[in-house]
C-alpha cells in the first residue's frame, strides 16, 4: 500500500513539474501598464468634452452625464491623481488602495452635488446625475441635509487621505544597511544586468514558495562587497595618517595619477536564457532521482546565472554534487558547477553558463566608490561575483598572491588589471615594481614607467639576483624599522611624514611565468620566493606569481605554505586544480577571466569573473605616467634611485646562464664556496658538490671541470677519487695569501 501511495505521489509530482509555468508580469511592469491606462482614459474623457473622441466618445459623455451629472468634470482629474500614485508609489500592493480612492473620492463628490440639488429643489439628476440622486436619497430623507454633507465631505477626505498615504512614499525608503532603494523608473531604464521578478511576495497560486531574481541594481548593490573582499570606507574618507601619506606623495612627486578616461567602460549585458524553464528542468531532474527541492532564488551575474535550491530535510549533499552531468545534459550546457552549500546559507548553488556573456570592464570597477574610499595602497579589482557584485583585495592583507590557470584563460589580462589598479593609486614615491618575464612579450609595455626599479627582467639568473637584492632590501629595512621603532613600513612613514623624512615605498615583485623560472634555477628561485613570502610583509615587499603549468615542480610545498592567496583560472584537470587550490572546481571554470579566488579570510573559493583591460588602454594608461614622469626629470637623487643604482648594480654583476648551462664574463658564483669546500673536507666529487652546494648534476660537474682547469684538483681516474692539488707541501708554486688560504 505504501509502495502504491508513493508511486501515486511521484507521478503527481511529474504532472506537477511537467505543468508550463504560468506567466507572471513584473512588478515594475504592471505599475506601468495601469499607471499608462489611467492617463489614457483620462485623456479620452477630456477630448470627450470636447466632441474629439469620435461616436464612442460621444455615447460615453452621454451615458456619463445620465449617471454622474457635472461631477463627470472632475473625473479626469481624479484618474490623472490615481496615474501619478501608482507610478511613484514604493508599495507593493498599490492596485486597490488606488481605485478605493478614486471611487471614494468619486462617489462623494456626486452625492454632494445630489444633495445640494435636492435641497434646493432641483429636478432629478440635474446636478449629480442619477447616481448622486439614488446615493442622496438615503441619507437626506433619514438625518436631514447637515449630515448628509458631512458623510459625503467625509467620503471625499477619505479618498484624499489613501492618495495621500500613497504619494508620501515617492521618496525611496532605506534598508536595513541605510541604503537607498532604486526608483522604479530607474530599475526599470537603468538595469546593469537583466532584472526580472518572476513573482510577487508571499506564496504562489499552487503554495509553493516563490523564486526571486537576485541583479545588481546601479545604486545599492552593486556597491556591496562580499565578506574577505572587503576594502572598508569610512564615514569620513581615508584615516588621517593615510590621507597625509597621500597628499605628501601627491606633491613631491612629478607624476600625477592617471584619469578614468583613458579606460573603457562596460557595454552589453548578460543573457541567461529562460530562468523560469530552466528554473523548472533544474526541479524535475533532480526529483528524477528522489532528491525533492525548492528554488530559493536565482542570481544572474556576467558569466553564470546561479539557482539556489534549498533541498529537503535528509538529502546528503554528494548526492546533488554527483549529479552535474546529469544537470547538463538536461539544460543542454556545460559545464556546470554546483557549489554545496552556498558559504554562510542552507542552500546548494547551480552555476550555469550564460547564453551570451558581459565584460567586465576595469574602469567601471575603479569608478565605484569603495576603491576610490579605500584606505589601503594596494587595493586592486578582482572583478565580478555570480551576482554581479563588484569585489576587491588588498595585497597589503595577502601579503603575496598567486595566479595559475592553463594558457590562454586570462592571467596575463588579469595581472595587468591589477597593475593598472595599482598604478591608479601610487605615484614612483609609493610603489616600485619589479617585472619578470621571461616569455619577453607580455611586460615590454610597461618599460617607460617611472615605477620600475629596472627595466622589464627577461633572464633566469637576473632574477636570482633580483630576489637576493629584495632578501638584502628586507633585511636592511627591518634595521631601519628596528631603529624607528615601528612595527610596518605604513607606521614608519606616517613617523617620517611627521618628522619631514623619506617615505619607504612598497616594492612589488610580478612574475609572468614561474614554471619557465624553476625549470632553470629551481632551488635558488624557490629559497628566494620562500624567504621573501615568510618575512617581507612588514618591510612592504610583496610577490605576485604567475604560472600556466601548475605542477608540484613549480607550485612546490613550501610556496603553497607561504602564498595562502591564490587566483586560479581554468585548467585541464582535477589535479592541476587541487595543485593550487587544494580542492576541485577549476577545471569547470569557462575561460577568458573566470577563475576561483581563494585567501586566509575565506573558507572556500569565490567564483569571480575577473576586470577586463585591453592592451590598448594599458599603453593609454603609461604613455600618460611616462609624459608626467618626464616634466620633472629635473629630479634630484632621493632613495627612491638610490634603490634603482643598487639593483642595476646587483644585476650587471650576475653572470648570464646560458639555455646549456655555460657561464660567460667570469666564472660560477659558486666557485669560490666549491673551492673552499673541496679544501676544508679534502673531497672532490661532483655528486659531493651536488649534495653540499644543493645544485644539479650537470653544474657540479662544471665546476669539478673549472677547479681541473685551475689546478685545484687532479684529473679524474675511473672510479678512483681525484686528488686534492690545493695545500700540497712542498709544492713551489704555491703560497699563502692574507686570509690564509693556499693559492697557486
Amino acid at each position: 500500500m505504501a509502495s502504491r501511495n508513493k508511486v501515486k505521489n511521484k507521478k503527481a509530482r511529474e504532472r506537477e513539474s511537467k505543468r508550463k509555468p504560468r506567466l507572471v508580469i513584473p512588478e515594475e511592469i504592471r505599475r506601468v501598464v495601469w499607471a499608462t491606462l489611467l492617463f489614457l482614459t483620462a485623456f479620452i474623457v477630456l477630448l470627450a468634452f470636447f466632441k474629439l473622441a469620435g461616436v464612442a466618445g460621444e455615447i460615453f459623455m452621454a451615458a456619463m452625464t445620465f449617471l454622474l451629472g457635472r461631477t463627470v468634470f472632475v473625473l479626469p482629474l481624479l484618474l490623472v491623481l490615481g496615474g501619478i500614485t501608482v507610478f511613484t508609489t514604493a508599495k507593493k500592493h498599490f492596485l486597490f488602495p488606488t481605485f478605493l480612492a478614486i471611487l471614494l473620492a468619486l462617489l462623494g463628490a456626486d452625492g454632494l452635488l445630489g444633495t445640494l440639488a435636492a435641497h434646493n429643489q432641483r429636478p432629478a439628476g440635474e446636478m449629480g446625475g442619477w447616481m448622486g440622486y439614488l446615493l442622496s436619497w438615503l441619507p437626506l430623507n433619514f438625518f436631514g441635509i447637515w449630515v448628509s454633507l458631512a458623510i459625503f465631505a467625509a467620503m471625499i477626505a477619505l479618498g484624499v487621505v489613501i492618495v495621500w498615504q500613497l504619494a508620501r512614499k515617492i521618496k525611496p525608503p532605506e534598508d536595513e544597511e541605510g541604503e537607498e532603494k532604486t526608483p522604479v523608473f530607474k530599475k526599470i531604464f537603468v538595469p546593469q544586468f537583466k532584472i526580472k521578478t518572476l513573482d510577487a511576495e508571499g506564496e504562489r497560486a499552487d503554495g509553493s514558495t516563490p523564486i526571486s531574481v537576485l541583479t545588481p541594481s546601479p545604486n545599492s548593490s552593486l556597491d556591496r562587497l562580499k565578506a574577505g573582499f572587503k576594502v572598508k570606507p569610512t564615514d569620513k574618507g581615508l584615516s588621517g595618517g593615510d590621507d597625509i601619506f597621500l597628499r605628501k606623495a601627491s606633491q613631491d612627486s612629478a607624476c600625477k595619477l592617471p584619469p578614468l578616461d583613458l579606460l573603457e567602460s562596460d557595454h552589453g549585458q548578460a543573457q541567461s536564457g529562460d530562468i523560469k524553464v530552466n528554473s523548472a528542468i533544474i526541479k524535475r531532474t533532480l526529483e528524477n532521482f528522489d532528491i525533492p527541492v525548492e528554488i530559493s532564488e536565482v542570481s544572474v551575474g556576467p558569466t553564470v546565472t546561479q539557482y539556489a535550491v534549498k533541498p529537503a530535510e535528509g538529502i546528503k549533499l554528494s548526492k546533488i554534487v554527483g549529479l552535474s552531468n546529469d544537470l547538463a545534459l538536461a539544460l543542454a550546457a556545460h559545464p556546470v558547477r554546483i557549489e554545496a552549500p552556498i558559504p554562510g546559507r542552507s542552500l546548494v548553488g547551480i552555476e550555469i553558463p550564460n547564453r551570451v556573456r558581459a565584460q567586465v570592464r576595469l574602469r567601471n570597477l575603479l569608478e565605484n566608490s569603495l576603491f576610490q574610499q579605500s584606505q589601503s595602497h594596494l587595493a586592486f579589482a578582482l572583478g565580478r561575483d555570480v551576482a554581479g557584485n563588484p569585489l576587491y583585495a588588498d595585497l597589503a592583507r595577502m601579503p603575496h598572491l598567486l595566479l595559475a590557470g592553463s594558457t590562454g584563460t586570462g592571467k596575463t589580462i588579469g595581472l595587468n588589471a591589477i597593475v593598472a589598479s595599482l598604478l591608479y593609486q601610487n605615484t614612483p614615491d609609493t610603489m616600485r615594481l619589479i617585472l619578470v618575464d621571461p616569455k619577453r612579450v607580455e611586460f615590454p609595455v610597461y618599460n617607460d614607467l617611472p615605477h620600475l626599479l629596472t627595466p622589464v627582467i627577461y633572464d633566469a639568473q637576473k632574477t636570482v639576483s633580483a630576489l637576493k637584492w629584495l632578501v638584502s632590501e628586507m633585511e636592511r629595512r627591518f634595521g631601519v624599522l628596528s631603529g624607528a621603532r615601528t612595527r610596518d613600513v605604513l607606521s614608519y612613514n606616517q613617523l617620517m611624514i611627521k618628522e619631514q623624512g623619506e617615505i619607504m615605498p612598497y616594492i612589488i615583485l610580478i612574475v609572468d611565468e614561474l614554471a619557465d623560472l624553476m625549470a632553470a634555477k629551481g632551488r635558488e628561485i624557490e629559497a628566494g620566493v620562500v624567504r621573501l613570502a615568510q618575512m617581507a610583509r612588514a618591510v612592504g615587499i610583496h610577490l605576485i606569481l604567475a604560472t600556466q603549468r601548475p605542477s608540484v615542480e613549480v607550485i612546490t610545498g613550501l610556496i603553497k605554505a607561504n602564498i595562502t592567496s591564490r587566483m586560479a583560472f581554468q585548467v585541464a584537470s582535477q589535479v592541476d586544480s587541487r595543485t593550487i587550490l587544494d580542492i576541485s572546481g577549476a577545471e569547470k571554470l569557462l575561460g577568458l577571466g573566470d577563475m576561483l579566488f581563494m585567501s586566509a579570510e575565506i573558507s572556500k573559493p569565490k567564483r569571480i569573473q575577473g576586470a577586463y583591460v585591453t592592451e590598448k588602454e594599458v599603453r593609454k594608461v603609461v604613455k600618460f605616467i611616462a609624459s608626467q614622469a618626464k616634466e620633472g626629470e629635473e629630479e634630484t637623487d632621493g632613495p627612491k634611485e638610490k634603490l634603482a643604482e643598487d639593483l642595476e648594480k646587483t644585476l650587471e654583476s650576475s653572470v648570464h646562464f646560458s639555455e646549456n648551462g655555460d657561464y660567460f664574463g667570469g666564472d660560477d658564483p659558486l666557485y669560490g664556496e666549491a673551492k673552499k669546500l673541496i679544501i676544508e673536507t679534502r673531497k672532490a666529487s661532483a655528486s659531493f658538490l651536488q649534495r653540499r652546494l644543493r645544485v644539479g648534476y650537470a653544474r657540479a660537474a662544471r665546476l669539478i671541470d673549472m677547479l681541473e682547469e685551475k689546478g685545484v684538483v687532479g684529473p679524474g681516474e675511473g672510479a678512483k677519487p681525484r686528488d686534492v692539488l690545493y695545500g700540497v707541501d712542498g709544492a713551489a708554486e704555491v703560497v699563502e695569501n692574507e686570509e690564509g688560504w693556499k693559492k697557486i
